[in-house]
């Protein structure tokens, strides 16, 4: 008898053991499938409330518009709310390819691009696609389908391009002798403000003194006038594609003797709108300034939040083009960038 309870007592003990181990299998596949779920891209969304996003912009030291344009994507994705920022910062097309790659093998949730290029960013975009994670484009446009991504929030960089040329035609000048300095060649900002300028040459309306790319440095814009005048080519017209290079191109003015401005001999227009770029129209040394807004922040923040719907791909920003003969000090402080 005392034998039969003793094995009675063994077969309990190791049905428990099995029933244990058993318990402990189910905790575990449990446990797997909770850290899949965590590997997923929105997971950090779902467990902590963060938004991972992953920003490839050009550098800060680009421009006095992509200054703005930084700081606002800090303030925006910030830790304040909500969000986990990664950012990467480059004007070569292949470092932001790698780097916006890099983002999506972390497993950010949100991918954002203004790219230094229009062209190239196709096999990105699909494999960012693949791994769950959603693309918006801000400031810049890319040559890829539109299902490639969410939403664009951009300027409209062939409209300010149309804008301040139309304004120059309004000048009726006798004859329009244009030194054209370009950005970056091959970004939106540089063919959308291209575009409209070489309509004109094309038609004979305008004649080509010279087109070159200073890529938006103020220094090499300075050396393309220089050597402008230094050929002794006649011309009276400046059109550079941002402020800093307008800045350039009238110090060689400066430094020459060469009038510019309201009333001087050479008409000077730049593009973004910077504090001190339109002060200097406002004082009549500079005729006009296209605006370029760096503030889309929000909007791709409204929308990843769902306070906004988006109706249309792209959404671009209003802006407009300020002449020198009626710009107010009103303007400058509403729409000037900067210090």
């Amino acid at each position: 008898m005392k034998r039969v309870k003793t094995l009675l007592l063994v077969a309990t003990l190791v049905m428990s053991m099995i029933v244990c181990a058993a318990c402990s299998s189910d905790s575990g596949k449990s446990s797997n499938s909770s850290s899949g779920s965590t590997g997923s891209t929105n997971s950090a969304n779902t467990s902590t409330g963060v938004i991972k996003v992953g920003v490839v912009n050009n550098p800060p030291s680009e421009s006095g518009y992509r200054e703005a344009n930084v700081k606002d994507m800090e303030a925006v994705f910030s830790k304040a709310n909500g969000y986990e920022l990664k950012t990467a910062y480059s004007q070569k097309n292949d470092d932001q390819l790698q780097a916006a790659q890099g983002f999506i093998t972390e497993g950010v949730d949100y991918l954002l691009i203004s790219a230094a290029e229009t062209t190239g960013w196709d096999d990105v975009l699909k494999k960012a696609k693949e791994a769950g994670v959603k693309v918006f484009l801000f400031d810049r446009m890319l040559n890829v389908d539109s299902s490639l991504y969410e939403a664009a929030v951009a300027s409209d960089m062939a409209k300010e391009g149309e804008t301040a040329v139309n304004w120059l035609l309004s000048q009726n000048l006798s004859v329009y002798n244009v030194i054209h300095i370009q950005g970056a060649m091959g970004s939106d900002a540089q063919i959308g403000r291209t575009g409209a300028l070489d309509e004109q040459f094309a038609s004979g309306k305008m004649n080509k003194v010279v087109q070159q790319t200073a890529t938006w440095d103020e220094a090499e814009a300075k050396k393309i006038v220089e050597s402008v005048i230094n050929s002794k080519a006649d011309f009276n017209v400046i059109y550079a594609e941002n402020d800093g290079m307008a800045k350039g191109a009238v110090a060689a003015l400066d430094e020459n003797g060469i009038t510019h401005g309201v009333d001087g001999k050479v008409i000077v227009m730049g593009f973004d709108c910077n504090r001190w770029a339109l002060r200097e129209l406002l004082a009549g040394k500079w005729n006009y300034d296209g605006q370029c807004s760096p503030f889309q922040a929000q909007i791709i923040s409204d929308i990843i939040q769902g306070k906004r719907t988006v109706t249309d791909k792209v959404i671009y920003n209003a802006e407009k083009g300020f002449d020198a003969k009626s710009l107010t000090q009103s303007d400058i402080d509403n729409y000037g960038l900067g210090d």
